[in-house]
């Protein structure tokens, strides 16, 4: 124990030592709660829903309940639904930070609604929000190559590297000081994630595998500067060989992997099929009504007995076009999501090659923040809306009017 109290003196009378753990750990702190303060204002962001909501179904109800018409209901209604964060997702916000998390549909089209904003794979781009995962993978690396990129190399210049060398059991005393700052490190890193996600109530499983990657990520780059250090170079050259070697691995090959596979993976945009719906629905408008209701009825043949269309307009022509608008679309929305979910793949095939991208990619799937989780939202969504759609069927196709009373039987989201 002696020993060990002798090695931190040492350590922690060296300047850049102090100062550097000092520093990381104010940015650990500093992340954490970065990360705290968003997942609570997305938990405030979807909690401030309830009220707005009530106060327009109230008045639209007041409106549509004049003339009981269920399409005005249809139309006009916003629905709203949400993905709520996970308890762990304050160590990496993901996706969340770029695609919605929040998203009010109405009965009508759906796939324009859902790709007004687009979707894209984080796992190889550059980093984004400062979060832990931000700094575990990005900038703790920095850190370990302060404090070993002259761990023999400074002992070499100061002319004590043949003498401790010497010395009956060096190896060990290499490996304490080795292990002295690791230890470091990784306790400065990761206290403020344990006491984040005790009080966020994550998952001890969850908890546990964090911190195996974090030591494994961590001992990965104390070993790269080790292997550095022992090639005789000068502390100066080793710490810029080690930022070389960061750049490369972190931001410049995940970042070439990232074109190779969108160029291996060639998909077309949300946006796209967004037009496409679009295109398809302002097109019905130009084609006989007739042609529309019979595109309708061969999918869903349970409306096909609803009467026929009068001269006048009637809503349940306007859905019917918006539901065939959706079913245009349907092959290039499953060829999107096919390669959005190769894209994935690939990204995480080159996580193993790169433990920056594997490390991102993991803390990510962890906190439910990935691209996984995202198509899995747009699914409830799909689900939600075939529900919605077919309560105003029921009351289009078969004139019932439509009262102020039957706003409350509408189906309701059920958030994750």
């Amino acid at each position: 124990m002696r020993i060990w109290m002798h090695e931190a003196r040492l350590l922690f009378r060296a300047p850049l030592a102090v100062g550097a753990l000092a520093l990381l750990a104010v940015l650990s702190l500093a992340a954490v709660g970065a990360g705290l303060a968003e997942v609570a204002r997305q938990h405030g962001a979807i909690a401030a829903i309830t009220e707005p909501q009530k106060q327009d179904i109230a008045a639209i109800a007041a409106w549509v309940d004049k003339d009981k018409d269920a399409g005005s209901a249809a139309y006009y209604t916003f629905h709203p639904t949400w993905d709520a964060p996970s308890p762990l997702a304050f160590a990496a916000i993901g996706m969340r930070d770029v695609s919605p998390y929040i998203l009010r549909v109405r009965a009508l089209g759906l796939e324009a609604q859902i790709y007004d904003g687009d979707v894209f794979n984080p796992e190889l781009a550059l980093p984004g929000r400062f979060d832990f995962s931000f700094l575990l993978v990005f900038l703790a690396p920095l850190f370990v190559i302060a404090l070993f990129h002259d761990l023999i190399s400074g002992e070499r210049e100061a002319g004590r590297a043949r003498m401790l060398s010497a010395l009956p059991g060096a190896r060990r005393l290499w490996f304490r000081r080795a292990l002295l700052r690791f230890g470091l490190v990784f306790a400065v890193i990761m206290a403020p994630f344990l006491v984040a996600a005790i009080w966020s109530a994550v998952s001890v499983e969850s908890v546990a595998l964090i911190v195996l990657a974090a030591a494994a990520y961590l001992l990965f780059w104390i070993a790269l500067a080790l292997l550095v250090g022992r090639l005789g170079a000068s502390s100066t050259a080793n710490a810029a060989t080690l930022a070389g070697a960061w750049l490369v691995l972190t931001l410049v090959l995940p970042t070439l992997a990232h074109v190779a596979i969108n160029q291996a993976v060639p998909i077309d945009q949300g946006s796209e099929i967004a037009l496409a719906q679009r295109e398809k629905v302002n097109a019905a408008w130009e084609i006989p009504r007739e042609e529309t209701m019979r595109q309708f009825y061969a999918s869903h043949p349970q409306w096909s007995g609803s009467p026929p269309l009068g001269p006048d307009f009637h809503y349940k022509w306007y859905l019917a076009f918006h539901q065939v608008g959706d079913e245009s679309v349907a092959r290039q929305v499953q060829a999107y999501k096919a390669g959005l979910k190769k894209r994935d793949a690939a990204a995480r095939t080159v996580g193993w090659a790169l433990p920056p991208v594997g490390l991102q990619a993991l803390l990510t799937g962890l906190a439910g923040t990935d691209l996984a989780a995202q198509l899995a939202y747009q699914e409830r969504i799909r689900a939600f809306h075939r529900d919605l759609r077919e309560f105003y069927y029921g009351y289009l196709f078969t004139d019932r009017p439509f009262a102020k009373a039957d706003f409350a039987k509408a189906p309701r989201f059920e958030g994750s």
